[in-house]
């Protein structure tokens, strides 16, 4: 008797979405290959700034690692979700709304990648390989992935039954279906960083900011100025996570990046503009942070289909969204779940049920979300809406700070009735 051959899938990009969709296949019975352009997986909590875990990614995540007290000794609490108006100029703030379940978790995405990825079985990965295309063969059985090696420049061929498009918002695999659709620009960037406090726990700033900021270490705290705001919170290892949302032109990025470092004329240059709009207490933390970045904010219209024969999309791939409402890691998380799922319950045999299954499902919940999202930033920079006057937190009503809270995301609790 001959033993069922077990079906391949390639993976390619191997950042929070592809290291969650490598678990998710190999716990469903799937061969996964992983090609990552990176040469080495990401060392220690230098990579990337803090994200926010939902009670279903929690659950998912600690379902997929050995030992899921990791987890929690690598999160910390964010039960209450606070929206602070903030006058610049006098220099004081007061709290617009307020929710006290927010039931979420804050990390780092070095770490929670770390997590992931030391959690899976070793030769996964196929480190410093930078994808160059695809074809699906006539019968559209297999799909044959070019990628070639930064080291040698030697082109490999790699064949397999799936091909997992994670190659983030850039996407070029989803370029490749559908070439006219563009990522569209918020309008505005972030100044991000992560001040390290680590044996000055006792220093003016940090007594200062907790003073001001009593619940850090279990709250996520939005500051709403004219026209802009901003978001602090704690991560684990005395980390503060930061970030200023600011208007400006599209800024000229390098090609496949979202971000862009910053000159030390322009570091100079924000610290002279915070310390006009926000508190000194957040303003001594920006200034003692070492290399904030700028993060430019686009997001796409949501797609039509996320899956075309035996290639499917995932993460910002398949939905890149801005960040105002936590979802980026949560929909990678879940979009790996779900795609797990429907690959055990229809099989390699019935790829396309289990695609189809999983666009079926995940399609109707991103495409809101993202639209919500995207609402969230416009209505907390003050931009304009079509059934809405523009915001400004110094005269809002209580129904317009309601509608701040990061729970009012559609499906926030919703758990897919596959994952039951």
């Amino acid at each position: 008797m001959s033993l069922k051959k077990k079906p391949k899938a390639v993976i390619v990009g191997g950042s929070i979405a592809g290291v969650s969709c490598a678990h998710t296949l190999v716990l469903t019975g799937w061969n996964v290959l992983v090609v990552e352009k990176s040469c080495a997986p990401p060392t220690g909590s230098q990579t990337g700034a803090g994200l926010g875990l939902d009670p279903l990614s929690l659950r998912l995540i600690q379902s997929w690692i050995q030992d899921p007290e990791l987890l929690h000794q690598t999160t910390l609490p964010f039960t209450i979700d606070q929206n602070d108006a903030i006058d610049g100029e006098k220099k004081v703030k007061w709290t617009l709304t307020r929710d006290e379940e927010l039931n979420c978790r804050a990390g780092h995405w070095g770490d929670l990648h770390a997590l992931l990825y030391n959690a899976l079985p070793p030769n996964l990965f196929l480190w410093g390989h930078r994808f160059l295309s695809f074809s699906i063969s006539s019968d559209k059985s297999s799909v044959i992935v070019k990628a070639s090696s930064h080291e040698t420049n030697e082109v490999i061929e790699i064949i397999g039954d799936l091909l997992i498009a994670a190659d983030g918002c850039l996407s070029s695999i989803r370029q490749s279906f559908v070439p006219d659709h563009k990522l569209r620009y918020s309008g505005y960037c972030a100044w991000r960083g992560v001040l390290d406090f680590a044996g000055n726990e006792n220093s003016e700033t940090i007594i200062g900011i907790r003073k001001e900021y009593p619940e850090l270490g279990k709250c996520l705290y939005f500051g709403l100025g004219s026209g802009t705001h901003t978001v602090l919170y704690e991560l684990p290892n005395r980390r503060l996570n930061w970030i200023w949302y600011v208007h400006q032109p599209e800024p000229d990025l390098k090609p496949n990046s979202m971000t862009m470092k910053a000159s030390s004329d322009m570091i100079q240059s924000m610290h002279k503009e915070a310390e006009k709009m926000w508190l000194p207490e957040f303003v001594r933390v920006i200034r003692e942070t070492k290399e904030p970045f700028i993060n430019a904010i686009y997001d796409s219209d949501p797609l039509e289909k996320i899956y075309w024969d035996n290639v499917v999309l995932v993460g910002d791939a398949a939905h890149p969204t801005t960040p105002h409402a936590l979802r980026s890691t949560n929909m990678s998380v879940l979009d790996a779940a779900v795609l797990g799922q429907c690959l055990k319950k229809w099989g390699a045999e019935d790829l396309q049920f289990a695609l189809e299954g999983y666009q079926s499902i995940r399609l109707p919940v991103v495409r809101k979300q993202v639209l919500h999202a995207r609402r969230m930033g416009r209505i907390k920079q003050g931009l304009v809406l079509p059934d809405r006057q523009l915001s400004n937190p110094e005269t809002a009503n209580p129904e317009e700070c309601h509608e701040l809270q990061q729970k009012l995301m559609p499906f926030f609790t919703d758990v897919p009735s596959i994952l039951l």
